[in-house]
């Protein structure tokens, strides 16, 4: 064969193996070289979708290339969820995460349709929201301590709204009921508004609130505040006590954060962690945050928000088994 056609050969060859070769061109550009979608497993409007605008305003400014924020609600985060894990992992999907959709869900949700484990590699959490009890201005108690001796004097008879037993609020109710071993009686409400509402008017005694639900109700002394469920008091708050200083080590929140479809190339995992880093130590971005009633988690680096993943699915594997919880 003449060298000329031994490098028509080659040529030829090489050519093929590049149109058969997973990484194409763009994909060698560097990232991001395209928009970037975040699916937002919550309607539009609400606080996780606020919160991941502020996010990704911020993030698009800081590597130079929009982020297309994507509302895919229902079935309790499943859908948008579910449509985040089927996603090609090319670092141009990602999805805006609750703490439900990752964690709880698992627990909670019969034959879930995806698998938060295998399917999902965590980027960062970004922001947490604590949860408060809150009272009727007539209860006789004004502290978690009275709460559950009156509890126990009126067993059955102190009613608490929740948003029901498989989501956040209901879980803390039953996770209260047993640590401090009463039976105060959970009232599970379809929409919370109406609970806020029946405890106002008396009809419950207490509530589980999200802060920003709870806080103009306290403002105005139409509630009262009991106690709140993270460790760490709550900033603008901080004279309402931690559950655990009454039961020990009682610590729940919700929380948001982006992870990314499995298989998704590490530096574009540690690139995309590393600029929402910045931001969680932002004053501004901080501010913002706190305007809605969230907090600002601490920089982490991937091992370390995949390990806080990871503990948090173990806590609720225990908290669901100890309170007898079967999945629907």
């Amino acid at each position: 064969m003449s060298q000329t056609r031994r490098e028509i050969v080659a040529g030829g060859a090489a050519f093929a193996a590049a149109l058969a070769s997973p990484v194409n061109a763009t994909a060698q550009q560097p990232w991001p070289s395209q928009p970037v979608r975040m699916i937002v497993s919550q309607a539009a409007g609400g606080a996780p979708d606020i919160i991941c605008r502020l996010l990704t305003d911020r993030l698009a400014q800081a590597l130079g290339q929009s982020f297309v924020v994507e509302n895919r609600s229902g079935a309790g985060n499943v859908i948008g969820v579910q449509m985040a894990a089927r996603a090609a992992p090319d670092g141009y999907t990602f999805l805006w995460a609750t703490a439900a959709a990752l964690t709880t869900n698992l627990f909670t949700v019969k034959n879930l349709s995806y698998d938060p484990q295998k399917e999902f590699a965590t980027v960062a959490r970004v922001a947490r929201g604590p949860f408060v009890i809150v009272a009727n201005p007539a209860l006789p108690a004004n502290t978690l301590a009275e709460v559950i001796a009156l509890a126990k004097a009126k067993p059955g008879e102190i009613a608490l709204a929740n948003d029901g037993p498989r989501n956040f609020s209901g879980l803390i109710a039953a996770w209260l009921n047993k640590n401090a071993g009463v039976s105060i009686n959970p009232v599970a409400y379809a929409t919370m508004p109406q609970g806020v509402q029946d405890t106002v008017g008396g009809r419950v005694q207490l509530a589980i609130l999200a802060f920003p639900a709870a806080a103009p109700m306290l403002k105005s002394g139409l509630l009262k505040p009991i106690a709140v469920s993270s460790l760490e008091r709550v900033p603008g708050y901080e004279a309402i006590p931690p559950i655990a200083d009454t039961l020990p080590g009682f610590d729940f929140y919700g929380w948001l954060g982006v992870s990314a479809p499995a298989g998704v190339p590490r530096p574009i995992l540690e690139r995309l962690n590393g600029e929402i880093n910045k931001l969680l130590v932002d004053a501004d971005f901080k501010a913002r945050l706190v305007n809605i009633g969230f907090y600002a988690f601490a920089p982490q680096t991937l091992a370390e928000a995949e390990k806080a993943v990871r503990d948090e699915l173990e806590l609720w594997r225990r908290v669901v088994t100890d309170i007898g919880l079967q999945p629907e």
